[in-house]
């Protein structure tokens, strides 16, 4: 217990004092991990309230795409702030317009597009479930063993990456089948190919011995894994899973929140197999840190729903609208390139650490979203999960911001505009942090 109370040490006497006052007033269900309190950032650059400065590759979770308050986007949002806060979406406004127009362009299903606009990625993610049923008149649908797609109701009855968020709330939505998300690193299945044996499970058990296909709406999956552990998919399970929906006239729904937006060095996480989702959600990354979500879908299923079928107050708010629109520009014009060629050296830099360190398992991911599994050992490949946290926390305590996901993996998501030099200082730190958890648990 001395070294947890260690571990968790407050930064200074500014921070201790906010937390206190957090701790009488704010809900306690914050999955929070350590107690940094911010005070500004710039760029990849945090500093906390008591003048600490933080290297940032959490990003708030994937969130700052371009940086903290890159300057574009900051102006972006004073020009709009100047005309007006805020207009239901019973009337029309040009940046909702133009952000629709932009998606559209950018052509993520290779043919028009409509959008719908929402605040956040489980409203997206209902959103999409409420099209997919409405337009099939289908009442099931398919989710993903590790799979987050947000804590609303809808969204709720498809996250499965922790019982904690299920835990206490149940029942949620109806119909939802889960299967395993293909990891080949953690095989379930027998076989090397792990994508194809999730898709014949699906066909030959689910389908013959459960499961209706004819009563399935759509399958909802993350192309890359994200809260389950920045799982990335055998080539060719995409594309297998987009041929089993056709086959059986199910919508195919990628939720692209967390991998979308220039992440893993393309626009989106799909074009890395050229496969087209019917339904698309957004989130997190397309406003740099505003609130804003839009669920994107082939024209030809979203112009089917009628007038009144789904609506949202604050979707399509001119502020977040004209922060989206700035996203865009810059993450197309510079940030996905930087995003790819970053992300190769980070990749480089991570696999010379894993030759100094067993414990780091394996490194996986695209672009700027990699993970790196922790384990016990690599022949047993046993998650190390107390080593993880430890190293989160001592992370936090050497000035880099991390978070973790799945089992045992540290997830880098810092902004896309993150140069070589903040690779170089994020493993440095890294790397003392790891040697640090480990004395703390030296079983690893």
């Amino acid at each position: 217990m001395k070294n947890q109370r260690i571990l968790t040490e407050l930064r200074g006497p500014k921070a201790r004092a906010l937390l206190a006052r957090d701790a009488a007033v704010v809900s306690p269900s914050y999955p929070r991990d350590y107690p940094f309190v911010m005070s500004h950032g710039k760029g990849a650059e945090v500093w906390d309230v008591d003048g600490n400065r933080f290297l940032d590759f959490a990003a708030g979770i994937a969130v700052c795409s371009t940086g903290h308050s890159h300057p574009v986007v900051v102006a972006a949002i004073k020009a709009a702030a100047d005309k007006f806060l805020h207009i239901s979406s019973d009337y029309w406004h040009e940046g909702q317009v133009r952000l629709g127009e932009r998606m559209n362009e950018l052509a993520p299903m290779k043919e028009p597009v409509m959008s719908f606009f929402a605040q956040s990625g489980t409203e997206s993610v209902e959103g999409a479930l409420k099209l997919a049923r409405y337009v099939t008149g289908r009442p099931r649908f398919i989710g993903f063993i590790g799979g987050f797609h947000g804590r609303t109701m809808g969204s709720l009855s498809f996250t499965s990456s922790k019982y904690t968020q299920q835990k206490g709330f149940f029942p949620t939505m109806p119909g939802v089948t889960h299967v395993p998300y293909p990891n080949n690193y953690r095989p379930l299945f027998a076989g090397p190919d792990q994508g194809q044996a999730v898709l014949r499970y699906i066909e030959e058990v689910l389908f013959t011995s459960n499961l209706p296909p004819s009563e399935v709406a759509a399958i909802l999956i993350e192309p890359i894994q994200g809260e389950g552990g920045y799982l990335v998919p055998p080539d060719g399970f995409l594309q297998g899973l987009r041929a089993l929906c056709d086959r059986h006239g199910i919508l195919l729904i990628f939720d692209e929140v967390q991998s979308g937006i220039g992440r893993t060095g393309k626009m989106f996480a799909t074009q890395h197999w050229g496969v087209v989702p019917d339904i698309m959600t957004l989130a997190k990354g397309l406003g740099s840190g505003l609130p804003i979500g839009m669920v994107v879908a082939k024209k030809t299923i979203m112009s089917k729903w009628a007038r009144g079928a789904h609506g949202n107050t604050y979707g399509g708010n001119p502020i977040c609208c004209a922060a989206a629109l700035a996203t865009l520009d810059l993450v197309e014009k510079e940030y996905v390139a930087n995003a790819r060629t970053v992300g190769d050296y980070f990749f480089v830099k991570l696999r010379e650490l894993a030759t100094r360190h067993r414990v780091i398992g394996e490194i996986r991911g695209k672009g700027l979203m990699i993970g790196m599994e922790l384990v016990t050992d690599p022949e047993s490949r046993t998650p190390a999960r107390a080593l993880c946290d430890a190293l989160v926390t001592r992370a936090y305590h050497n000035g880099l911001i991390l978070l973790q996901c799945g089992q045992s993996t540290v997830r880098f998501m810092p902004p896309l505009m993150i140069s070589a030099q903040d690779v170089d200082e994020a493993v440095r730190l890294l790397e003392a942090s790891l040697l640090e958890a480990l004395v703390l648990h030296p079983a690893a």
